[in-house]
């Protein structure tokens, strides 16, 4: 029996958790998928996995032997990849997470321009407020905000989201504009689960200033925060790439503009340098090429309308 087959299933069953999923997604009879793990089995001379009427797992041989089999699939993906460049343009399938409001602002518009460069390429674009995990998602790439990495997985980044503290006109005609980071706790104001929860971090002259942040609404998603600030309900710490055209419209008014909220770090996370996929690297490549300028594009016009009014 084809060995290569046989790696492909069994990393399939080990992905799924069920040799039944495993052949539906290679288009296989559950027969012929028990006889290839079995095939495997025997030329690697060890049990590769507990199987039960209910569920199969990984034995401590099989742990080994799926990593394995994973490079050597990648390999030869490369190998194949490499052979016939000359006479095919990219294809294959991406599956990319990011956080919701970075997805609708920025992130659809990149993949956007890549899929028109490369047409026979398909890409799923998962946007969700939880981190997803790489492994068990079947995740190619995830674009996360933040300072606080997972030390497994390599990060690469593309450049840097800053956040304003921001609320309507009609907010700040009813309740004045904060003068002091402290007059902060005597104004309604709307908070993210994850960022700035309950404390903010300003800098401003090079010195940090810590402030209690509380609000009388909290939500996990960026979008919402916008639109409850747009609707009045108080002040937002929000993302530049999600606020800038409501800045330059003046629908919301900057809030403490000589404190800078702390600055984070858009990264591109993926599982490993070595067996790179090629369709993986290119899209690396044009994520590093539209951030390539100092300031990102959502921001320049912040940039240009401060220096004409400076």
């Amino acid at each position: 029996m084809d060995r290569f087959t046989a790696m492909q299933v069994f990393v399939q069953i080990a992905e799924r958790g069920s040799l039944t999923e495993a052949g539906q997604a290679l288009d296989m009879s559950r027969a012929m998928v028990s006889r290839n793990l079995e095939s495997l089995e025997d030329w690697l001379g060890t049990r590769l996995l507990h199987r039960t009427t209910r569920r199969v797992s990984l034995t401590d041989a099989g742990a080994e032997a799926l990593q394995r089999c994973r490079q050597v699939l990648e390999l030869t993906g490369e190998v194949k990849a490499v052979a016939g460049a000359r006479q095919s343009a990219p294809a294959g399938r991406l599956r990319i997470a990011t956080a919701t409001s970075f997805g609708q602002a920025c992130l659809a518009d990149v993949v956007a321009q890549f899929l028109a460069r490369y047409p026979q390429v398909e890409i799923e674009l998962l946007a969700q407020e939880r981190t997803v995990n790489l492994v068990e998602d079947r995740i190619d790439l995830a674009v996360r905000i933040g300072n606080q990495l997972d030390e497994s997985l390599i990060a690469r980044r593309l450049g840097d989201c800053h956040s304003v503290l921001c609320a309507s006109p009609a907010y700040i005609d009813a309740a004045g504009m904060p003068a002091e980071p402290e007059s902060l706790s005597s104004h309604r104001c709307i908070t993210h689960a994850y960022v700035g929860r309950n404390e903010l971090r300003l800098r401003r002259e090079g010195q940090v200033i810590k402030v209690p942040f509380r609000g009388v609404l909290q939500t996990n998603e960026s979008t919402i925060a916008r639109s409850a600030a747009l609707g009045s309900a108080g002040i937002a710490l929000l993302p530049t790439y999600l606020v800038s055209e409501d800045l330059r419209e003046k629908r919301l008014l900057r809030v403490l503009p000589d404190f800078e909220p702390e600055v984070l770090g858009i990264h591109a996370v993926y599982l490993s340098r070595q067996h790179q996929p090629p369709l993986l690297r290119l899209m690396l490549d044009h994520l590093a090429n539209y951030f390539s300028e100092p300031t990102a594009p959502w921001d320049q016009g912040l940039v240009d309308s401060a220096n004409a009014s400076g």
